[in-house]
């Protein structure tokens, strides 16, 4: 055992299984939300390195042994959460925690084999939630795929909205244009909520100008996004074809998505065997059998014509080359799905296009219960969303009954600055609040704010 017990929270008491990419990345996030962290991992070193960085206790066996369990406290747990490597390690954690206790339970599962029996699983085994990363980076690769002018998508209220991320090239109708001033030249229904420039992230008011460079992101619904698109000049239908290098997980998931839009779908892949599975798995798919890293293999295949390029490999190294050399020779929409790297700023700077990270996509999930589970009984956390390096949060809310932010007009409550009402979910239909819209019981409500940690509605409140 390693470290020194921290002194209780106000948070909740939480076991991690697993000291990898995505259990790292929890760690990071819910000890800065002040919760209060137990971890296993059956590597001494990484037990002691996640002990030196951050204040939690840890123990180090297998996380599905009892005993080991019991050394770490599982019967003063609030939630177990198992995101080792291993899909049945991670059940097994979670079954042996909930034989024994009253504790929540979430692991990751990410086996295309248990894929349909995801429902099935969750209810026998009686877990909160069973997230699966390649899926959900598949689901969010996808969504940008369909709309290619995006850097990225992402949606609420059971896709009924999206956020959508762009980048405003020189000359195009927004630069040098007020956000109050855009419904005088475009007819639309979405809400700018965020803005990044040289490094500084925004929340804007009307009076804020828009410029050339910006990354700008915005809500509305789906049709209402397109649309938009449409009238700044942006292509807004799906790509026709897409080349996939790497037939991992992700790969799998994301030709299946696509194939059933229809769009068509190149793999090239390694592993002569592994193709020899994706061809009986997708055999709507082409299955190439070669070095993905090789140039002239991959101009003989047409990366050159081919309208999306998404390298999914398992080397983040190899993906972020591949993804600089598709643009330096294509005109096609590249998505770089990364794993490991954490130097952001050095991402940043080249221009890698959409940028998906599945340890992130995971952690978001996993931090939305957290935070439901901590909140009073007014609201819930339904879905959460980090933007622009962590520095703005996006949060949809489920108003469960009345409370202080319910009742009066917006323009009336205190809210907090750095902080704006993007839409509302109610009785079937999305809107966009004005100043003189109520939120109400039943609603779903998405916030954009610079502040973090909000666990329920109420906390939008000065």
């Amino acid at each position: 055992m390693f470290g020194i017990k921290p002194p209780a929270k106000q948070g909740l008491r939480i076991l991690i299984v697993g000291c990898g990419k995505v259990g790292n990345t929890l760690i990071a996030q819910l000890t800065k939300e002040g919760h209060d962290i137990t971890v296993i991992d059956k590597n001494p070193q990484k037990i002691q390195d996640v002990s030196n960085l951050y204040d939690v206790m840890g123990v180090c066996g297998n996380g599905a042994s009892f005993t080991v369990q019991q050394e770490a406290g599982i019967e003063d747990m609030d939630l177990i959460i198992a995101v080792t490597e291993s899909d049945e390690l991670n059940l097994l954690c979670c079954t042996v925690a909930k034989k024994a206790t009253n504790c929540s339970a979430i692991a990751r599962v990410r086996t295309p084999d248990y894929n349909k029996d995801i429902n099935f699983i969750r209810e026998q085994l009686g877990l909160a939630i069973i997230i699966n990363p390649e899926l959900e980076a598949a689901k969010e690769i996808a969504r940008i795929l369909y709309l290619p002018g995006a850097l990225e998508v992402n949606s609420f209220t059971h896709s009924h909205a999206e956020i959508v991320k762009f980048k405003i090239p020189e000359g195009n109708i927004l630069d040098q244009m007020k956000i109050w001033n855009i419904g005088k030249h475009i007819k639309h229904n979405i809400l700018i909520c965020a803005v990044e420039r040289e490094g500084e992230v925004y929340i804007p008011s009307g009076n804020f100008q828009l410029a050339s460079g910006d990354i700008v992101s915005f809500v509305g619904t789906q049709k209402a996004c397109e649309q938009f698109f449409r009238d700044i000049g942006f292509d807004t239908h799906k790509v026709n074809d897409t080349m996939i290098i790497g037939g991992s997980k992700a790969g799998y998931y994301l030709a299946s998505q696509l194939i059933q839009a229809g769009i068509k779908v190149k793999i090239i892949e390694n592993d002569y065997k592994h193709c020899e599975i994706l061809s009986k798995l997708l055999p709507e798919a082409i299955i190439i059998n070669g070095d993905g890293t090789d140039e002239d293999l991959l101009l003989e295949e047409g990366i050159k014509e081919v309208e999306s390029f998404v390298p999914l490999t398992g080397i983040d190294e190899e993906n972020i080359i591949l993804t600089l050399y598709a643009k330096q020779i294509s005109n096609a929409k590249v998505v770089t799905k990364i794993n490991r790297i954490t130097f952001d700023t050095v991402i940043d700077k080249l221009d890698l296009g959409s940028v998906v990270y599945p340890k992130f996509i995971t952690a978001e999930a996993i931090i939305a219960y957290v935070r439901a589970k901590q909140a009073s009984a007014d609201s819930n956390v339904e879905t959460l969303y980090h933007m622009f390096d962590s520095r703005v949060e996006a949060i949809e809310f489920l108003i469960d009954k009345e409370s202080e932010a319910t009742g009066k007009t917006l323009m009336d409550m205190q809210l907090k600055d750095n902080l704006l009402v993007c839409f509302v979910r109610r009785k079937g239909k999305t809107f966009i609040p004005t100043g003189q819209d109520c939120l109400q019981v039943g609603d779903r409500v998405m916030i954009v704010t610079k502040h973090s940690g909000f666990n329920e509605l109420t906390d939008i409140l000065a």
